[in-house]
């Protein structure tokens, strides 16, 4: 069978290079670029994106390889109809990997046409590193590949105002715009590159913070063949994701004119404050992702479905979510009921096989984010631990030891964050476990010893977890918290 080409299906026209995206993963490709292409058809929008690897291992060569063509499978229900659509994506032109190609992407600074900076660097991306200089090519931070970036252009274009770029954010980390300046602005003053370039990039770029919120398993691979068997080529890029589709940016007026969204069927808002939006999402959808995968994967489910189907485990999320996130959430609480509900419906989709591994990348920052603003407003709420969260919590910390039943479990984090966890399994009481990484705030950002109770809780969980497994535990655990 052929290999999927720009030849093979007759695209060999590219649109001109509007876009730098960082990131070449499933959620960019299913999310960004699928909109980017919307824009492309409904609105002759004509942006071509160009890729950067943001790490030194990645998927750029394989994009390239296909001409960074690839097909993506929507699956889902909406309004109770059922929805199968499949789309050959082309939005991008180009991949680079700036750790074998510096100069390739320098290159991209000097582009004509670029008007927008867009990225997925998963939650952990979006922060400053003190051993980032700008004489490394490059440096390992997003934020300071980005500022170096910038002073290309800036230096290339000598402070034409017109130059400026749209920088829109897609981690999932709060005001992740503003976040992402800061650091520029840190790295700008650190490194001395110049006031005029601080103010350039200050007055004529435009810093966008956003939501997003798509549920994409990515590549199928135990139904690879079936999805094959649907083209007249070998694609190795085929990306799986729910229909559902909502993109929330702040921004004015002159936003919406840049980005014609209003003329494609996407769901993209374009507002003032997307607060209220992100904490409902965030608390509740991820919330619940994030707390269900590591006592999903100790019981032995594998997928978000099988995890929600599950008599156990489904209950367990269900009231995680309903009698614990959704009490800490001043919002209208019909409106945050019936947002829950479409949720579920959403884990349950019978076409997305959403594998909890795929989710357990970066657990901690997640935790961090997503689950623990949930269990310390209940905590300060109610004067007590919330029972669902904190043992989620405990198989947590359990996951990150790394083997379960004598099994590797799927642990994906940055090496300093495992070392830290797999050093701290060393101790000898479930108690210094507990309070070792409670404390490290590093993790948390603050001390979490200082919780009432959370800290014998833990402890006690974790002993109940590894002498009674995971549904025996929580009984014994809801028994005394």
């Amino acid at each position: 069978m052929s290999e999927l080409s720009r030849k093979l299906v007759g695209l060999e026209k590219k649109q001109p290079i509007k876009v730098v995206q960082f990131g070449e993963g499933n959620f960019l490709r299913a999310f960004v670029d699928f909109a980017i292409q919307q824009l492309n058809k409904a609105a002759g929008f004509n942006a071509g994106v160009a890729v950067v690897q943001p790490i030194e291992h990645g998927m750029v060569d394989m994009l390239n390889k296909q001409d960074g063509l690839y097909n993506l499978f929507l699956k889902g229900f909406s309004k109770g109809k059922e929805i199968q659509e499949a789309e050959l994506v082309s939005s991008i032109v180009k991949g680079i990997n700036p750790y074998s190609d510096f100069d390739a992407y320098l290159e991209l600074a000097r582009e004509e046409e670029l008007q927008f900076i867009i990225s997925n660097t998963t939650e952990a991306g979006i922060a400053y590193e003190a051993a980032d200089t700008p004489e490394m090519k490059p440096p390992g931070s997003f934020p300071a590949k980005l500022t170096l970036l910038l002073y290309e252009r800036f230096q290339f274009f000598k402070g034409d105002k017109q130059k400026g770029l749209t920088i829109i954010p897609c981690e999932l980390i709060n005001y992740n715009a503003d976040t992402l300046r800061d650091i520029m602005v840190q790295y700008i003053e650190e490194w001395k590159l110049g006031d005029g370039f601080k103010e350039w990039l200050l007055n004529n770029s435009t810093f966008h913070n956003t939501l997003v919120d798509r549920i994409v398993p990515g590549y199928p691979r135990e139904d690879i063949d079936a999805y094959n068997q649907q083209l007249p080529y070998k694609d190795n890029l085929i990306v799986t994701a729910e229909s559902f589709f909502l993109w929330v940016i702040e921004g004015d007026e002159a936003l919406k004119q840049k980005l014609p969204f209003h003329k494609t069927s996407l769901d993209v808002k374009i507002v003032k404050d997307m607060q209220p939006y992100r904490t409902r999402k965030v608390r509740i959808l991820n919330g619940a992702h994030t707390s269900m995968v590591p006592i999903s994967i100790l019981y032995g489910t594998t997928t978000v479905k099988e995890s929600v189907d599950d008599e156990f485990i489904g209950t367990f999320i269900n009231k995680a979510v309903f009698d614990e996130i959704i009490p800490t959430l001043d919002m209208d609480k019909d409106e945050l009921v019936n947002f829950a509900e479409e949720v579920f419906d959403r884990f349950r989709n019978p076409f997305i096989k959403h594998q909890l591994a795929s989710i357990a990348l970066n657990s901690i920052s997640k935790f961090k984010v997503r689950v623990l603003p949930s269990l310390l407003e209940y905590q300060s709420n109610h004067n007590k631990i919330p029972t669902n969260l904190t043992f989620a919590f405990a198989c947590l910390i359990r996951f990150y030891k790394g083997n379960w039943k004598g099994q590797p479990l799927p642990v994906n984090d940055s090496e300093e964050v495992v070392n830290e966890l797999s050093n701290v399994w060393e101790m000898d009481s479930y108690d210094k476990i507990s309070t070792a990484v409670l404390k490290n705030k590093s993790f948390w950002d603050q001390d979490l010893t200082q919780i009432a109770n959370l800290p014998e809780a833990i402890s006690y969980a974790l002993q109940q977890i590894d002498e009674n497994g995971i549904q025996l535990a929580f009984d014994n655990f809801t028994k005394k918290y």
